[in-house]
């Protein structure tokens, strides 16, 4: 029996970070919802000497192995001492390099970590990030305009970590809490460049978010309008309708986690550049 107690080891091997290897192996894993993998991850193993602890490891806890290894003395040890230990290994990378190869017709250049360089791209998603952290929760809401998207929405849906997921991916993201008797800022009500989206959530979802978001802070819930019934409807009411006002696209997110409603961001920005008038 492979498993015990529910319970598998999954190891992940790379010679850069491990990113591609963690985010693939969890979406895989999430798929099978009565067993749990106990990861193992190895990032930088770039030397025998490094791949040596992680057979050892492996051999002590056998499991599920998968990695992403260009260099092929390492890949071939790998894969023989899973072949003598009879435990299942996998490149996640192999397969696609070979398919854009042969699409291709080129070699690969087999540069470890290439996808990390310090190039253009990445300084954009740096610039994106500081730009997020100094624009958060309606601080300097003088410098929205710069921004490519701002999120409005009451609290606890999801703005904060929303803003810096769609910074990660190089999107200069604002956010700006919308809060029943208090004006929106002017500057807000006057965008042009960026695309606002207004992220929703049902009263019974913000309420259950809110009260562990008290209880984790050891608050007094017992007579606080944060998460009374009625308060709450009135404040997903208002924002709906100053939402509706400035034909602010509106995006449920009750449901979502927050990659999804990135991605559902990303498409309506995508599609907006797309469809804008070129300059």
């Amino acid at each position: 029996m492979p498993t015990s107690n529910n319970y598998f080891h999954l190891h992940l091997v790379s010679d850069s970070t491990g990113e591609t290897l963690i985010t693939v192996a969890r979406a895989v894993a999430a798929q099978y919802a009565n067993v749990t993998p106990v990861e193992h991850v190895y990032p930088l193993v770039r030397s025998q000497k490094q791949l040596d602890r992680v057979l050892d490891e492996i051999e002590e806890a056998p499991g599920i192995v998968l990695f992403t290894l260009l260099e092929k003395d390492l890949v071939s040890r790998l894969e023989d001492k899973c072949k003598q230990i009879n435990v299942p290994s996998l490149s996640i990378i192999g397969p696609v390099m070979q398919l854009f190869e042969a699409y291709l017709g080129a070699a690969t250049t087999g540069r470890v970590g290439a996808q990390h360089v310090l190039n253009a791209e990445y300084f954009k998603r740096i610039d994106a990030l500081n730009y997020t952290m100094m624009h958060d929760d309606g601080q300097h809401v003088d410098g929205l305009e710069e921004a490519d998207v701002v999120l409005v929405g009451v609290s606890r849906t999801s703005k904060t970590p929303t803003s810096i997921y769609l910074a990660n991916r190089g999107i200069r993201t604002a956010n700006v809490p919308l809060v029943p008797g208090i004006p929106v800022p002017s500057q807000l009500e006057t965008l042009t460049r960026p695309l606002v989206v207004s992220l929703h959530a049902t009263p019974e979802r913000l309420i259950q978010v809110r009260q562990n978001r008290l209880l984790t802070m050891g608050a007094d819930t017992s007579s606080d309008t944060y998460i009374d019934k009625q308060a709450v409807a009135d404040e997903v009411a208002f924002a709906r309708k100053l939402s509706a006002k400035h034909n602010w696209p509106l995006l449920e997110v009750t449901r979502r986690s927050i990659e999804e409603t990135a991605a559902a961001i990303m498409k309506l920005y995508t599609d907006r550049q797309r469809n804008r008038p070129s300059d």
